[in-house]
């Protein structure tokens, strides 16, 4: 009987362990997970900062409603301003007049896929 004792004790010592570790690694993952959200938050509120600098409340408010229904759309757009005030090439603040004439230049990018039948 001790040396089943000795098994038993032996396995739940390994069980133990295995537990500690996959414990371990659920709080590095939940750690890590915080981290990357906080950085994401940061981004965010770094990237409205300098949206709020450069655009009107106008063209703001235009890029919010546009942003209900195309995010991938603004995202590209509010990329492509950041990066224009960056370099300097932005004079002024992005009106939404301005915003406009960007949003058919970017939308008229896309393709069309025409299928005629023979």
């Amino acid at each position: 009987m001790s040396d089943l004792d000795e098994i038993r004790q032996k396995r739940m010592a390994e069980l133990q362990a295995q537990q500690a570790a996959m414990q371990n690694q659920a709080q590095q993952q939940a750690v890590a997970q915080a981290q990357q959200q906080e950085a994401q938050r940061q981004m965010e509120a770094q990237k409205k900062q300098i949206l709020n600098q450069i655009m009107t409340p106008e063209a703001r408010a235009r890029l919010a409603n546009l942003k209900l229904t195309k995010p991938e759309l603004v995202s590209q757009i509010e990329i492509q301003l950041i990066q224009s005030a960056q370099a300097g090439s932005l004079r002024g603040k992005v009106t939404d007049d301005q915003l406009k004439v960007l949003l058919r230049n970017i939308a008229g990018q896309k393709r069309e896929i025409k299928i005629t039948r023979k």
